[in-house]
């Protein structure tokens, strides 16, 4: 077999699978594209719609679709591995089709019926779905202010607000949960642009500024009983997948961090009277800094790819029907993924922070945009806080304690 070794100023490891680089292939001119404008949309906070719509128009939201069905049939790992590559770009674009990837992943595990069909068929023509789950305010945890309401002649209607929508806003549908009078929590898929529905990009937060993660706010929007999920969509492992998300992008910030170092290292000539080199690329310490990032990023990425293993023999085990051995197969990859979590975000945190001690003072430049990494990074690390997974793990490992798998946010 021959192999075509692309050369990269990091070494991250061997892919997850043989037929991984072809499916790379695809989507890597995609990626150099995104990357090369990442600083100016991030100093002009340029929200990366022509970006998004380029991945949408390669496939790139229809990976995990079975070849069978019409799909690439990427495996988790791999979509995992293409997540980095492109958190690497741009961290802001993996994070905002995490909800699209999560939903992609509901429909997969979801058994055979039209509603199947038809989100297959969308996803196949690029659509892409975002999310309106969280609420701020008077909400009580587990339960939402946004309603699915019956009017007159039994129509339906959705009147709510939400918050942290991540990615709706380049979304062609939108993943509602609300209350709904006679059925507790449902899930509700409906247009991006039906009568009704208000996405405002109002999120300011000082990392990951470009993902739409705002408002979203539905007035009367009438819907459909059949974009109503059935109760069968839904993937056990959920909420580690969710997870996974975040930690594939983490662990691109890392290798982005890594290569910008190493370029910058490479490229520059001022240096310190005291310095042990006579230029840093020579210097003994400004290397061993970058030596020390490149295997911070390194190790989140080899961490991340492993706990999508164990996603991927979840998966396989729903789609075998072992009930037998599904249900501790999920709580294994919750808690491989809690691991994870707990982890590479210190590693990528890290990784980002080091990366000035090699630069020195000139790589505080606004146009350097270097800071965007730990920004990204601590906003990214700060979702489902850390403090409770390592509690979950530490209670699985002594007390064999399952994981929860779904948590809200809200009132006690």
């Amino acid at each position: 077999m021959t192999l075509t070794i692309e050369k990269a100023r990091g070494v991250w490891g061997s892919a997850p699978s043989n037929n991984y680089e072809q499916l790379a292939l695809r989507f890597r001119a995609i990626f150099q594209q995104i990357r090369e404008g990442a600083v100016q949309r991030e100093t002009e906070r340029k929200l990366p719609f022509e970006e998004i719509q380029l991945l949408k128009d390669a496939g790139f939201g229809a990976i995990r679709i079975p070849l069978e069905e019409g799909g690439l049939g990427a495996t988790i790992p791999e979509l995992f591995n293409l997540l980095i590559e492109l958190a690497e770009a741009d961290s802001n674009i993996p994070q905002a089709l995490r909800a699209h990837f999560s939903f992609v992943e509901m429909v997969l595990n979801s058994p055979k019926s039209e509603q199947r069909s038809a989100w297959i068929k969308r996803i196949l023509k690029g659509d892409i779905v975002g999310n309106a789950w969280s609420e701020v305010g008077g909400a009580k945890a587990g339960s939402f202010l946004t309603k699915v309401t019956r009017g007159e002649g039994d129509q339906l209607f959705l009147n709510g607000t939400k918050y942290y929508s991540t990615g709706t806003i380049y979304a062609d549908w939108i993943l509602v949960l609300a209350t709904q009078e006679e059925a507790n929590n449902v899930f509700a898929v409906i247009s991006r642009y039906a009568k009704g529905v208000d996405v405002i990009d109002d999120w300011n937060g000082f990392g990951q500024k470009l993902t739409g993660s705002g408002t979203t706010r539905f007035s009367d929007v009438p819907i459909k009983e059949d974009e109503i999920l059935i109760e069968e969509f839904n993937a056990k492992y959920q909420a580690a997948f969710f997870q996974m998300m975040h930690l594939a992008t983490l662990a691109g910030i890392a290798r982005a961090a890594a290569n910008d170092v190493s370029k910058a290292v490479a490229e520059r000539q001022r240096t310190y009277t005291h310095a042990s080199g006579a230029r840093p690329s020579e210097d003994a310490q400004v290397l061993q800094v970058v030596g020390k990032v490149h295997s911070l990023a390194y190790s989140s990425g080899a961490i991340v790819l492993k706990a999508a293993e164990s996603l991927q023999n979840a998966y396989e085990v729903h789609l075998a029907g072992d009930v037998e051995n599904e249900e501790w197969l999920n709580d294994e990859a919750e808690i491989e993924v809690s691991q994870a979590q707990i982890v590479v975000s210190s590693l990528t945190l890290e990784a980002t922070a080091l990366l000035f001690d090699a630069l020195g003072a000139s790589a505080t430049l606004q146009t350097k945009s270097y800071d965007r990494y730990w920004r990204n990074a601590r906003t990214l690390a700060s979702h489902n806080p850390l403090i409770y997974k390592e509690r979950v793990v530490g209670d699985y490992a002594v007390n064999q304690t399952r994981p929860p798998y779904i948590w809200h946010v809200g009132r006690s």
